[in-house]
């Protein structure tokens, strides 16, 4: 349970920045600038808030703690490489490049997805965080996670079974050209196309990761998520006109590309480098099944 509240709390502190409406692809400034960061406190803040609650809960655990220094220290280094990526990919320039290149949106996509996510959940944060409340508090967020309704949900959605084509569904229905454009055009769109995103990717990880899952079927399950999320990165590549009227009414993308060049390097970065993460991890959970056999 404590990956279940994990996911829980960062849900919630990120849910209010990602849904409060803010200048996500439509910043007023002119398209030839440079990017520039997005500052906006409806991100700023729950990013922020989820920082200082782990540092005041990471220095409380420290005081106490007299044998695990070094997990500690170790699990604040997974979380706090995870929070930067997050952020990096919220706030930096990267966020509003995608407001003019289809590639620099998903870039920030995979970010998100592949490399923040998996990060915090093997962080598993919420232990430490819950150290930041007073001890009733900590018992009342406790006691709320260990309700049937609740842990059946978290049983039923955190499953290989379930996180998987949850996963693969936010992706491919997300990329549909229809919703795409619905994310270019209204803020809120765009929120909750990052929002399922961020959450169908912490589901994933946390199945893929946790010891719930047997190794076989986890490994199973990524490399069946490295095809899907290929098959649509390479229809990308291989497409010779653009998909998403939001980018191709805008012309030439950066670097000189074209919209259907631009779609075609985006398209490589869900192919190739989404691949090969899926594999690798795969490859590496698969060392479990093995290492008996060696031992």
């Amino acid at each position: 349970m404590r990956r279940l509240t994990a996911t829980l709390v960062l849900t919630i502190l990120l849910a209010f920045g990602l849904f409060v409406p803010v200048q996500a692809h439509e910043t007023g400034r002119s398209h030839l600038e440079p990017p520039g960061w997005t500052l906006d406190l409806s991100i700023l803040a729950p990013l922020m808030l989820s920082l200082a609650l782990y540092a005041i809960g990471w220095r409380r655990l420290r005081q106490r703690s007299h044998g695990g220094a070094e997990r500690l220290a170790h699990r604040a280094r997974l979380f706090g490489s995870g929070w930067l990526v997050l952020t990096g990919a919220l706030v930096s320039p990267l966020h509003e490049a995608g407001e003019r290149s289809f590639a620099a949106h998903m870039f920030e996509h995979e970010l998100i997805m592949l490399v923040a996510a998996p990060l915090l959940v093997l962080a598993e944060p919420l232990a430490v965080m819950l150290w930041a409340f007073p001890s009733g508090g900590r018992r009342s967020l406790g006691s709320v996670t260990n309700l049937r309704p609740v842990e059946a949900t978290w049983l039923l959605l955190s499953g290989a079974v379930t996180a998987t084509p949850l996963q693969a569904a936010a992706l491919w229905l997300w990329h549909a050209p229809a919703l795409f454009d619905l994310a270019l055009a209204d803020e809120r769109w765009h929120a909750a196309q990052h929002f399922s995103f961020l959450i169908s990717a912490l589901l994933f990880w946390t199945a893929m990761l946790g010891r719930r899952t047997a190794p076989g079927v986890a490994a199973l399950c990524l490399v069946g998520t490295s095809i899907v999320s290929g098959a649509l990165g390479a229809l990308m590549a291989f497409a010779t006109s653009p998909w998403y009227a939001g980018y191709a009414r805008l012309g030439m993308a950066p670097f000189g590309l074209s919209p259907a060049e631009d779609q075609q390097v985006a398209g490589l970065l869900m192919w190739v480098p989404g691949g090969l993460v899926h594999a690798g991890a795969a490859l590496l959970i698969m060392r479990r099944l093995l290492r008996p056999a060696h031992a």
